[in-house]
């Protein structure tokens, strides 16, 4: 209520990118300030439900709603997204080297159809800034997964090597890794998802993550989010490599390129549309790899979510994690109350006692 009476309307007011820094800016620097974290976590946290709470990839997900990526590129607020009821989140994406990303304006919200569009083009300030910031974190009560991509000067045929680098530079640093090829923002970057080019990139992938749990003693975790923009044909492809790849999971899905029935006239602006519309489609490609991989390949879903229903048809079609984004901006920070406590009311509705047995039962 707080957000939808005062926060939204200032916000919507401002450019979109603005309202966006102002919102980091703000987290980062409650963070520094005594008793701001233990202020938000009462205004917005969410206690763990033992319903609700996760184990996957050997990580403990304190809920099964995270914050996807794309809101906290550079890591910058961590310990301010923790206190406001995430069960994980994604920081990124990240490249090797820092980029200013696409010429401003790029991101753009669609009000009448709660969406967003966004050309931002991964814009950051690269991994070693990324770990300094990691690296300062005195406490995380969160997973937090970093999400890694290639600059935008690298070649296709030369990608292999970005990822590496990420994951060379991150990999003390994250709790887990999410391999991005599905952004619609950076040239030639989807081609990536699709054949020869999708295997031998994951092998690579693969084996850096293996030369890393080495050298730290410890294995951990890479998911591929994949593009919702995809032929059922190429989806079977794709899901087929990375399931023979070895990797932890995947993520479905990544913005879409799609505009079917949107009317607003920020619907010309290129880019990744994020938010409601996106969301039966999301939930469809959800259902497709979980069919095909039979429920072995775990999934995180993201697309569309704003309610508890949203979640829990996601949930149901195979994924067991999911994350927002585009419904923070409409809904503000009381929505992590409202998704759990309608989570655990559906899980009460059929009988499930524990989250975990709801994934996949559209399929049973």
């Amino acid at each position: 209520m707080l957000y939808r009476a005062l926060g939204k309307p200032v916000f919507f007011r401002m450019d979109p990118e603005n309202a966006h820094h102002l919102v980091i800016d703000g987290l980062h620097t409650a963070a520094a300030v005594p008793g701001m974290i233990p202020l938000l976590r009462g205004m917005y946290g969410v206690p763990e439900s033992p319903e609700l709470a996760t184990n996957l990839f050997g990580i403990h997900f304190p809920s099964p709603v995270g914050l996807a990526a794309g809101l906290d590129k550079n890591a910058d607020a961590v310990p301010g997204f923790s206190a406001i009821g995430f069960g994980f989140m994604e920081v990124g994406t990240v490249t090797p080297l820092g980029q200013p990303g696409n010429d401003r304006p790029r991101l753009f919200r669609l009000p009448p159809e709660e969406a967003l569009i966004n050309r931002m083009g991964f814009n950051n300030r690269g991994t070693e800034a990324m770990a300094k910031r990691l690296q300062a974190l005195k406490r995380r009560p969160i997973p937090i997964a970093v999400n890694i991509g290639k600059n935008k000067t690298t070649p296709n045929e030369e990608a292999y090597r970005d990822y590496e680098k990420c994951i060379s530079a991150l990999y003390e640093y994250a709790d887990f890794f999410v391999v991005n090829i599905s952004s619609p923002n950076t040239p030639d970057l989807r081609k990536l998802q699709h054949g020869n080019d999708l295997a031998s990139l994951l092998a690579a992938v693969t084996d850096r993550m293996a030369v890393e749990a080495e050298r730290y003693g410890k294995s951990k975790a890479v998911l591929v989010k994949i593009a919702p923009d995809v032929s059922f044909d190429e989806l079977e492809y794709m899901v087929e490599t990375i399931q023979n790849s070895g990797v932890s999971g995947l993520i479905a899905t990544n913005t879409t390129l799609s505009r079917d029935g949107i009317t607003h006239v920020n619907a010309r602006e290129t880019g990744g549309l994020s938010g409601k519309p996106l969301g039966a489609r999301s939930t469809e490609i959800i259902s497709r790899v979980y069919r095909q991989t039979g429920g072995r390949l775990p999934i995180i879903g993201s697309g569309g979510i704003f309610t508890a229903d949203d979640a829990y048809a996601k949930i149901r079609a195979g994924a067991s994690l999911v994350e927002i984004y585009t419904a923070l901006i409409y809904e503000g920070p009381e929505i992590n109350r409202k998704l759990h406590r309608g989570l655990r009311e559906l899980l009460r509705r059929d009988g499930y006692r524990h989250i975990s047995e709801a994934v996949g039962a559209d399929h049973r």
